[in-house]
């Protein structure tokens, strides 16, 4: 067998070489901090209605990682980026005709990609280690990959939850191969957040309600991502034109600012001897496609489930199907102040799918002005009268009340 250091050696080489920019080792155990966070998280209904995520065997499996593999010995924990948005915050909210999408989302789905590298990889490993069990996960297991990785040495889970390197800063996603093989374990990472509160500040909505602690239920990424609902009245105006996630909190980390400094160092550090076998960048599924950059809410709004299906075929954006997506940029509209989507939001008042006409009725009301608005409240009146749908119908008449009183109508 391989000493341990050059093992672990050539299992981070080959980690490079498929994509991956940091690969650390583990013990299979969460420390008993993360593990109590997670339980008053969750007795605190913060999960919203990720109903599952309070579900007490997944929450048994969360707390002891060494449930998910029979006689797992080890855990390799790996990074792999992501393009941060070549946007900043002022620029994203003052192009109010146009919607944010998170930068993970700016090329293909993560998870897609992602599984098919650790699976590459973990075929690797039964090359070098001999054949070994093994199970691969990528975020949607009930698995505390943030605390696994902070315990490996890849990074420290920052005050807006998500795990930060020095020098990576928090663009990339996390991902863990289980494994029975026997592997030295490396140090943990020590925290480095210090008293900054940058992202605790910037959440538009206030969702980091203590360091390290995301209440998911006013989260923007959860609101516009997870819940598939009708979103609280009060919290849409603080969503402003982010239409799929959010990344407010990473744009202001300082980290991510010294990342973005040493750019050039740690690309030249990734390349290295190992470059020959990396992907084209050019080729790069996760590489960022334009038309996700600040896409135009009119062109979005147009589209039927055809379109949403074509327009979003490969992007991890399917997940809030049309109907949710199209919620998000009528809210998005309604934010923007520009009456020129009035017109086409009259027209989504007759959509099929009842939050697409709820969220509209709402847009339409804050886009409401003098010479517009009994024009609006004809419509809008005439909608209420064939509404079946009763949230709709709530929406509808409250976005009248509304302009009624604007108007000094009682």
């Amino acid at each position: 067998m391989m000493e341990s250091a050059g093992l672990k050696s050539l299992i981070r080489a080959r980690a490079d070489a498929l994509g991956f920019v940091s690969c650390r080792v583990t013990r299979p155990r969460v420390d008993r901090m993360h593990a109590d966070a997670l339980q008053q998280w969750v007795a605190a209904d913060m999960q919203g209605e990720m109903t599952w995520m309070a579900e007490e065997n997944r929450l048994q499996r969360r707390r002891q990682p060494e449930s998910m593999l029979a006689n797992v010995r080890s855990v390799i924990t790996v990074a792999m980026p992501y393009s941060a948005p070549d946007y900043g915050l002022d620029e994203a909210s003052a192009a109010r005709a146009h919607g944010v999408i998170t930068a993970y989302a700016h090329g293909d789905d993560y998870h897609d990609v992602m599984k098919k590298r650790l699976k590459a990889l973990a075929a690797e490993l039964d090359a070098l280690l001999g054949r070994h069990d093994q199970r691969v996960f990528v975020d949607t297991a009930p698995v505390l990959e943030h605390a696994l990785a902070e315990r490996a040495g890849l990074g420290w889970q920052g005050k807006h939850s998500l795990t930060i390197d020095r020098q990576l800063g928090s663009w990339f996603l996390l991902g863990e191969i289980f494994t029975t093989a026997e592997l030295e374990a490396d140090e943990a990472a020590l925290n480095h957040c210090g008293s900054c509160s940058a992202c605790m500040d910037i959440c538009p909505t206030g969702a980091i309600v203590a360091p390290y602690v995301v209440d998911a239920r006013l989260c923007i990424s959860y609101l516009t991502i997870e819940f598939d609902g009708f979103i609280p009245r009060h919290l849409r105006p603080l969503m402003g034109n982010r239409i799929y996630g959010c990344d407010d909190c990473q744009l202001v980390c300082p980290w991510n600012g010294y990342a973005a400094k040493g750019a050039g160092v740690l690309r030249d550090r990734r390349i290295g001897p190992s470059s020959a076998s990396r992907p084209d960048p050019e080729a790069d599924p996760l590489r960022p496609r334009r038309e996700n950059h600040l896409p135009d809410l009119a062109s979005l709004l147009r589209l039927d489930e055809d379109g949403f299906r074509q327009r979003f075929r490969k992007s991890p954006v399917r997940r809030t199907k049309r109907r949710g997506l199209l919620r998000n940029v009528c809210i998005a509209m309604g934010n923007s102040g520009q009456v020129a989507f009035v017109d086409a939001l009259m027209q989504a008042l007759q959509d099929g799918e009842p939050l697409i006409r709820g969220h509209a009725a709402w847009a339409l009301g804050r886009l409401a002005h003098a010479q517009n608005r009994q024009a609006i409240i004809r419509a809008m009146t005439a909608c209420a009268a064939s509404e079946a749908n009763q949230q709709v119908l709530e929406e509808v008449e409250t976005s009248i009340r509304q302009m009624n009183k604007t108007d000094g109508v009682t």
